[in-house]
């Protein structure tokens, strides 16, 4: 531990933890064994960090959101889970076991993500989504709030959801509808997915799909606005790959 960083004395930290020069951790911490922090990082009140984690340069966790005066609850990082530079993951966003978050995601508040999960340069994952288990996001991708994408789900580079249906023209308080992704579910990459659309098990929105109705399952969809290419090759179900 390096004397420029501050280091509450209310926190816990583990055996055999590295933390670089400038980082503060705040107050009731929790940091497990062998984990590397790096150069002016911030880790908030009441994070938890597990064993066997690295969080690099410039990174932010446990971030309150500007918006909201209630305090959210604490961040956790599951273990072994790698997390890069000017990364912030916001308060209340739960990261599963052996994660990648790469350099300047951002991760919103009350968002769940499970294990084995990639989520890839300057990707976007807003407020009160959950990501599953196995599920690649990768570079530039903004998934939406209220958003939930299932396990073995693939979200290509530069994808775009959203969860407006009236585009911010409604005089009465509407309830924004995210996607859904379903076991499986497949985005090519530079896709626009409307408000509320369902990707059936194993569906696929070919690259540069827009995608204005329901993906069903077994589905490859292309076009603008997306129509049925064709039934999803049986070499690319993931029963036929996985076992």
């Amino acid at each position: 531990m390096q004397q420029s960083s501050i280091i509450s004395e209310k926190s816990k930290i583990g055996n055999n933890v590295e933390i670089g020069h400038f980082s503060i951790i705040e107050d009731n911490v929790e940091i497990g064994n062998n984990v590397t922090i790096g150069h002016h990082t911030i880790i908030s009140k009441g994070t938890i960090i597990e064993d066997n984690v690295t969080i690099n340069d410039h990174t932010l966790i446990g971030k309150q959101p500007m918006k909201q005066q209630k305090q959210q609850l604490p961040s956790i990082i599951g273990r072994n889970t790698k997390i890069g530079a000017f990364v912030v993951i916001y308060s209340g966003a739960i990261i599963g076991k052996e994660c990648f978050i790469a350099d300047q995601a951002s991760i919103r508040e009350n968002v769940s993500i499970g294990n084995y999960t990639t989520i890839g340069r300057n990707a976007a994952i807003e407020n009160n989504t959950s990501i599953g288990n196995k599920v690649s996001i990768q570079t530039n991708v903004y998934i939406t709030a209220f958003s939930h994408i299932s396990d073995q789900a693939f979200i290509a580079p530069g994808v775009i959801t959203s969860n407006d249906p009236t585009a911010a023209r409604s005089k009465t308080p509407i309830k924004l509808k995210g996607v859904n992704v379903e076991y499986g579910g497949r985005i090519g990459a530079g896709a626009v997915i409307l408000p509320g659309i369902n990707i059936r098990q194993e569906g696929f929105a070919a690259a540069g799909s827009i995608v204005t109705r329901d993906v069903a399952e077994n589905i490859i969809v292309a076009g603008c606005p997306a129509k049925k290419l064709k039934s999803l090759p049986a070499n690319q179900k993931l029963n036929n790959i996985l076992t």
